[in-house]
């Protein structure tokens, strides 16, 4: 019969097993160091000889807008202090998503940024039922480049002619008041979302397939109001086509200087702005991100970008990266707040 009760091991066995574990534990946690610093090394001398090429600054609508031309002349402006030249490469669609979905999924190593807004980053989360992409966790701020004014106006039959004149008679007519927007979720509509929350008023919303259809029909007394682009309104403005009531920013903006804010015209504390802002993949080296917000930040300070801006209704600002994202924390919890109130979905 074979014996099959269990003999005690030796203790100088349990000893010379237990020293083996522990060689090999610590084989293991050395190689893993010496991976690790292999790759900080590597990181580190990849940051110091970024750039060595082109970078492709993709831009998630078409040519010719005001994110288009803040892309251009920032990155002009940029190239000479990066040594290589920044590719302007135009991806539209889905209220810019795409565009921005593309960079999440670009290698983090500087060579694929984009110039995303606070549509995608902090509007549109809340109101596409699905994004193949979260832009807080998959994108790392850089800068802020510029912010995008809208200004209240009215079709001069109108008989308004200061905030506090359209609130009042905007609950005077509940309802009967309208608005014209470059379309649902647009920032003319949001921003008009939170005039009328603070307003404690309610007005009907003409959506339209982008801010030009939507001027014209407000040219034209189709619609009562809107609250559309600066560079889209000033025109009209100057010559009296439309009646300026107020710029939806903190500070009033020297191409409009006699058109008061908002808040300081009849509503306080209201402020309403689109920002662009240049982002690099999430997990791109903290020296590069850091190089490039510094070209970025020198770049807008030159008087030339800033003028440039300034002629299509942008004001130039900029940040440190992680004040950069501590704004957009915010943006995105307070917009969503509004579009959840409006129960606003993407079309």
């Amino acid at each position: 019969m074979i014996d099959t009760a269990r003999k005690p091991v030796p203790p100088a066995a349990i000893r010379r097993a237990s020293r083996l574990r522990r060689a090999a534990v610590s084989s293991t946690t050395q190689a893993a160091c010496i991976l690790a610093a292999f790759a900080a090394a590597t990181t580190a001398a990849h940051a110091q000889s970024w750039p060595s090429r082109p970078i492709r600054l993709i831009v998630p609508f078409a040519p010719g807008g005001a994110v288009d031309l803040s892309a251009r002349t920032v990155a002009q402006a940029m190239a000479p202090r990066l040594g290589q030249p920044l590719v302007i490469e135009n991806r539209g669609g889905a209220g810019g998503n795409l565009g921005v979905e593309l960079v999440t999924k670009a290698a983090p190593d500087g060579y694929t940024l984009v110039m995303a807004t606070s549509g995608q980053v902090a509007i549109n989360p809340h109101m596409y039922a699905r994004m193949s992409f979260d832009p807080l966790r998959d994108l790392a701020p850089i800068t802020p480049v510029g912010q995008a004014l809208n200004v209240l106006s009215v079709h001069p039959a109108l008989p308004v002619k200061t905030v506090k004149d359209y609130i009042a008679l905007a609950k005077t007519h509940p309802g009967k008041l309208t608005f014209a927007s470059g379309g649902t979720g647009a920032s003319d509509h949001i921003a008009t979302e939170l005039f009328m929350s603070m307003a404690g008023i309610r007005m009907t919303h003409v959506p339209y397939k982008g801010g030009a259809p939507a001027m014209l029909d407000l040219l034209a007394g189709n619609v009562d109001s809107g609250f559309s682009t600066v560079a889209t309104a000033i025109g009209p403005i100057r010559t009296g086509r439309l009646r300026a009531l107020g710029l939806t920013s903190a500070k009033r903006f020297e191409l409009l200087p006699d058109v008061p804010t908002i808040a300081e015209a009849g509503l306080p504390g209201y402020e309403s702005v689109s920002w662009y802002g240049l982002f690099a993949p999430a997990g791109t080296p903290a020296e590069i991100v850091n190089r490039v917000n510094a070209d970025a930040v020198a770049a807008l300070q030159g008087e030339d970008v800033r003028k440039r801006m300034v002629e299509f209704g942008v004001m130039p600002v900029s940040s440190s990266p992680a004040a950069f994202a501590t704004y957009i924390a915010g943006d995105h919890q307070r917009w969503g707040k509004v579009i959840r109130a409006a129960g606003i979905k993407a079309e």
